[in-house]
């Protein structure tokens, strides 16, 4: 495969799939029911060349049917962590060296392969993970777009000296390289179960490293049909260690383990923290700094003001805060409207949060179950926290269903320091507050120790200059919602609390994974 920048085509993201023509309804539902046919399998943990079946494995659910199986995964002990890290170790040695142009041709084959199956691909989503139809859609799509996004930047790397030249010294040749770092451990969070775990797979390797893939035991299903797919693409056996296993036992010994080079995490707050911390204590025989790249949530929200158009605004409220149940990082669990126009927008959210409908992902309903008991637990309790703090609107508990199912619920009225204003939920649990302008709205909505998203609507582009400059935010929107960022597009990644700003999708990614050599040479 020829991967040379000047003769790929121009990096385009993978369409989303309209399933209200006929023809892409049908090809979805005849995924679902092949995917439904190979439910309740084992799979292996895959370290270097062998694949290792193990008595102690993790049963994945699926969060909408609780009775129905996924499949069934086998856990990594330390011992088989330990042995998958000499792998890695080993395998890197020669990943290296293969040529840059040579490992973005293995991400072009992949993503070539999963635009091939790739409603297959959603519909393991769709049972693993509780996803819509659309979501899940988006979900692939963006995995595609990493792998063939990452393919081209790391050519782009490679040729730095063609496309940003150095200064030029006489009598020198001097060139900048960028190498790889060495074994990472890559930990993906359940919510994105395939873009974000191939995004940062992917990326990692095409680099030149060589990881150690611990999935969420959410969704490690999906994780382990990526592992197959890299594998059916030719990437070398240990280049990728699949190792799903407790995060307290084999995610925090890897963690500190002196081979370790990166971590490169995406989950909880909480987590994040703690893996930055063990990341940033020395061991035994360690040579290198470890690097963390690491983004860890978010409490956004969109802010509206008397100018901007009132539907269009209600509208994405309520898609950023109930789009795949309020699951996301992106996701706008607050919302600061400006008094004069406060009660009509929070009229129209309700009426549009209510016309919702809640069942089945297989069936395609808005709204889907949440990814389990114990999420399903903490977003209720924070509902009767809710009570106290705010005035439900709509929603309130728990919806039918043989699963994870809660309402999508809405409080008004709510103060800038409570709880469900300041805390990471989750969930599909919004918070609206009212503020005497727009200029106290954002003050509102900068009010947190998070940093992630957050949107704007407005209709003076004074006000909208205003926003620009001080809403606090790795990705701001202005006049849309909060979520959905694109790969080229939108790079990803927020301030403060949210993690390192590690930007996803953008052209400063691939630099996380590398290191900068610089070589002078006398003519």
């Amino acid at each position: 495969m020829d991967t040379t920048a000047t003769q790929l085509p121009a990096f385009r993201n993978e369409p989303f799939t309209d399933f209200s023509l006929p023809g892409n309804k049908a090809a979805m539902e005849a995924a679902l029911a092949k995917v439904k046919a190979q439910l309740g399998r084992d799979y292996p943990l895959w370290i270097g060349p062998d694949k290792i079946m193990t008595e102690r494995r993790v049963e994945s659910v699926n969060p909408g049917d609780t009775d129905v199986v996924v499949g069934r995964v086998s856990m990594a002990s330390a011992e088989l962590a330990e042995r998958a890290m000499q792998q890695a170790a080993e395998a890197f040695e020669t990943w290296k060296k293969v040529p840059a142009r040579e490992r973005a041709a293995f991400l072009l084959r992949a993503a070539e392969l999963m635009r091939q199956r790739k409603h297959e691909f959603s519909a393991w989503m769709v049972y693993e993970a509780g996803k819509n139809w659309a979501e899940a859609d988006a979900d692939t799509a963006e995995a595609i777009d990493f792998m063939e996004y990452y393919a081209r930047e790391m050519i782009r790397l490679n040729e730095t000296n063609i496309h940003r030249p150095l200064t030029k010294v006489e009598g020198e040749d001097n060139r900048l390289a960028y190498i790889p770092l060495g074994v990472g451990i890559v930990i993906p969070p359940w919510n994105f179960p395939l873009a974000i775990t191939v995004g940062m797979t992917t990326a990692s390797i095409v680099c030149g490293n060589a990881v150690l893939l611990k999935p969420s035991s959410l969704t490690p299903v999906i994780a382990a049909k990526f592992v197959e797919l890299m594998a059916e693409a030719g990437l070398p056996a240990g280049v990728i260690q699949f190792v799903p296993g407790s995060g307290s036992e084999i995610g925090d010994y890897l963690t500190a383990h002196p081979k370790t080079r990166f971590i490169s995490f995406t989950g909880s707050k909480e987590v994040g923290l703690r893996i930055n911390e063990l990341a940033a204590r020395t061991a035994e025989g360690q040579i290198w700094i470890k690097r963390v790249v690491a983004e860890m949530g978010g409490k956004d929200g969109i802010v509206v003001d008397e100018t901007a158009d009132l539907e269009a605004a209600a509208k994405a409220i309520v898609a950023s805060a109930f789009g795949f149940q309020g699951q996301k990082c992106s996701a706008g669990s607050r919302a600061f409207v400006v008094d004069q126009v406060y009660d009509q927008v929070v009229e129209r959210v309700k009426q549009l949060t209510e016309a919702l409908a809640i069942g089945l992902p297989e069936k395609n309903y808005p709204v889907g179950p949440v990814a389990d008991r114990s999420a399903y637990r903490k977003i209720l309790d924070y509902i009767e926290v809710g009570r106290k703090e705010g005035r439900l609107i709509t929603g309130g508990g728990k919806a039918e269903g043989n699963g994870y199912y809660i309402r999508p619920t809405v409080f008004a009225d709510v103060g800038g320091r409570a709880r469900i204003m300041q805390e990471e939920i989750f969930g599909p649990v919004l918070a609206i507050g009212r503020a005497k302008d727009y200029r106290e709205a954002v003050r509102l909505y900068n009010d947190t120790e998070f940093g992630l998203t957050g949107s704007f609507f407005s209709g003076d582009e004074d006000r909208i200059s205003y926003a620009l400059e001080e809403m606090h935010c790795g990705n701001l929107y202005i006049n849309r919602k909060c979520t959905g960022a694109l790969v080229g597009a939108h790079p990803f990644g927020g301030f403060n609390m949210s993690g390192t700003d590690s930007k996803a999708g953008g052209h400063d990614y691939l630099l996380l994974f590398t290191q900068a050599k610089l070589t002078s040479r006398k003519t």
